[in-house]
């Protein structure tokens, strides 16, 4: 079977080789856990219940967890144990199910969601590098309840350079028109725990500070940002950078990140705005797992 589940629509039988997202058929989990730094009304006090998938259909040379986006490290689950993971995270107290780079498993991850659709009491959120394919955003109706999407860049000539993607800010925006189908307004309970809802996060990056504004200027123009959050975020830090791309072998400066935040504030969005101490490679989770782990 051809895989048409991300953008790339690379045609690649996935039960006999990997796809342009690094993978196989089969679901590559790298690390299940309560996860206490995602944005406040998604971690709560209890945490977000993080699945964290192998393999990406973004190439970010910058990547934080490139060990599993690039490297695909991880092991081999099944769609039952995936429910089974769900569930469990459901009983340690997660406020949500939260499904990190889930692209490239999306069909599994709806097959998951069916087996225990009674049990599951929980939103679910689908946390995307945004470069997705608007027809299967669709598809997830009923199954997705918060989209947390990227969008990262406005160039094209960035995406490409940057994320092998010149396409990005194309599909990343049709499909925010389908998230906002699906879950059109924020709805907080009565702790500030998001129940559904689209945020925005948006990394601010060396050297692309009018990238950045340009991004929040045409999503200001293109939807009625009252009905989303925005997560504004200044971690980006050169650790993780492929030596090969210079200009991005610094933090941001202080200057260009203000910048950024005060045409957000001029511009209207509400949401959550990241300290610059948040920049550092120890907020990285450790995608290494236990041999006894769920």
């Amino acid at each position: 079977m051809k895989c048409t589940l991300c953008p790339r629509k690379c045609g690649a039988d996935r039960e006999k080789g990997l796809g342009a997202c690094g993978v196989g058929d089969k679901i590559r989990v790298a690390k299940i856990m309560l996860h206490h730094w995602e944005e406040p009304s998604i971690s709560g006090t209890r945490g977000s219940g993080a699945i964290f998938f192998s393999g990406c259909p973004l190439k970010c040379v910058y990547c934080q967890n490139r060990e599993i986006s690039h490297g695909g490290h991880g092991e081999e689950i099944t769609v039952a144990q995936l429910a089974e993971a769900m569930l469990s995270l459901q009983a340690q107290g997660a406020h949500n199910i939260n499904l990190v780079s889930p692209t490239q498993y999306s069909d599994k991850i709806k097959q998951a969601i069916d087996l225990i659709r009674d049990e599951l009491e929980i939103p679910v959120v689908y946390n995307t590098g945004g470069y997705e394919d608007a027809e299967q955003i669709a598809g997830l109706r009923g199954y997705v309840d918060i989209f947390l999407t990227d969008i990262k860049y406005f160039s094209s000539e960035a995406s490409k350079k940057y994320s092998s993607a010149r396409d990005y800010f194309e599909m990343a925006s049709h499909a925010l028109d389908e998230m906002l189908k699906i879950a059109p307004e924020c709805v907080f309970d009565e702790h500030g725990i998001m129940r559904g809802g689209v945020i925005i996060r948006h990394l601010v990056l060396p050297t692309l500070r009018a990238d950045s504004i340009r991004v929040l200027e045409t999503v200001a123009e293109r939807i009625d940002i009252s009905k989303i959050r925005l997560s504004l975020m200044s971690q980006y830090t050169p650790d993780f950078c492929d030596e090969h791309y210079r200009e991005l072998k610094r933090k941001i400066t202080t200057f260009e990140y203000q910048s950024v935040v005060d045409k957000a504030t001029r511009l209207g969005y509400e949401g959550y705005i990241q300290e610059k101490s948040s920049a550092s490679a120890k907020y990285t989770p450790e995608f290494r797992r236990e041999e006894n782990e769920d």
